[in-house]
């Protein structure tokens, strides 16, 4: 099989489609395009994710904070803590360990969660340091937001750029590559945008004001996230590929390695669909919190489609990530 995520009818037959023990108490399982898992606790929800980072080195301790929080807060709720799994390559050092929880104890402190707990082992299985991050929120029943809750007509709109993590992750890894091809300032510039990895603000603010879906764009991409999201809820879709935003960087990045920006791994953007006369209430408000904020799209009963120059496309369900074809 390919690198990358597994095709969707695989993960449909061979895992999702193999796990048959069900409890009451989980109100939202194992589904295509879901972020979290929901746990019934009464009072109030239990809301989980998992992550792994595979296709980073530099700031993985933070990338493996920020990607599993992100999760959380695609359901609306608040990121309580986490637990890490650690498993580095032989020649790791203490220095490398102790950097690793640095920057993962930065990236908890700045959305205040804790890191519970965990495990780290040195290991021949991995060539280099793999993190899988578990993630726990909290959140009230009445304001739960899932990915496969889009309705017909919903305006689909994203958070940020496109391609976001992805150029973050070839401008600190492939550096010497890139230098032929694109100048210093662009680098740096791509470097930068690892700082804004995280979701959890727009998460909590669209949280609040009751969009029907969320989804974080990770493997995939902007149109992967789109796939999933519109599938998760059983709905077409149409997006305009002219109305996502993609920074110069990213553009010129994507254009040295020949991918596509759209499908590129794009952590740090939350897709929403919200109905059409919540739109200027949810703007003003990631506008107010300096969020930048685009609507690239809409939810429908039909198929899906990418709209590109006035000519529409059946969009593909997601496939090995744009990320996988350089690193």
């Amino acid at each position: 099989m390919k690198i990358g995520k597994v095709p969707v009818d695989v993960l449909k037959n061979l895992i999702i489609g193999r796990i048959t023990t069900k409890r009451s108490e989980v109100l939202v399982g194992s589904a295509v395009g879901e972020d979290c898992a929901v746990l019934d606790f009464e009072d109030q929800l239990c809301v989980i994710s998992t992550d792994p980072i595979t296709g980073a080195v530099a700031e993985i301790g933070s990338l493996a904070i920020d990607i599993a929080c992100n999760d959380i807060a695609s359901n609306g709720a608040e990121p309580i803590a986490v637990m890490m799994t650690v498993l580095a390559p032989a020649g790791t050092t203490e220095d490398d360990l102790r950097q690793i929880m640095d920057d993962a104890n930065k990236a908890a402190a700045r959305i205040n969660v804790e890191i519970m707990g965990g495990h780290t082992e040195i290991t021949d299985v991995v060539n280099r340091v793999l993190i899988s991050t578990v993630a726990l929120g909290k959140h009230h029943r009445e304001t739960m937001v899932t990915t496969s809750g889009a309705k017909t007509g919903d305006m689909v709109i994203m958070t940020k750029t496109a391609g976001l993590e992805g150029t973050a992750i070839l401008a600190h890894d492939k550096e010497t590559d890139l230098a032929d091809f694109v100048s210093s300032q662009v680098i740096e510039e791509a470097k930068e945008l690892k700082h804004h990895i995280s979701v959890v603000p727009e998460g909590m603010i669209a949280g609040r004001f009751g969009v029907n879906s969320m989804h974080d764009a990770t493997e995939g991409g902007i149109l992967g996230a789109a796939w999933e999201l519109a599938e998760a809820s059983g709905k077409g879709l149409e997006i305009n590929v002219e109305k996502i935003p993609v920074l110069p960087s990213t553009r010129k990045i994507c254009d040295a390695f020949h991918i596509d920006p759209y499908r590129l791994i794009s952590s740090g953007v939350m897709l929403m669909s919200v109905a059409q006369e919540q739109l200027d209430q949810l703007g003003h408000a990631l506008s107010e919190a300096n969020i930048q904020w685009s609507v690239i799209g809409k939810i429908t009963e039909g198929e899906r489609y990418v709209i590109n120059d006035g000519k529409k496309e059946m969009m593909a369900p997601p496939e090995i990530d744009e990320l996988y074809k350089v690193v």
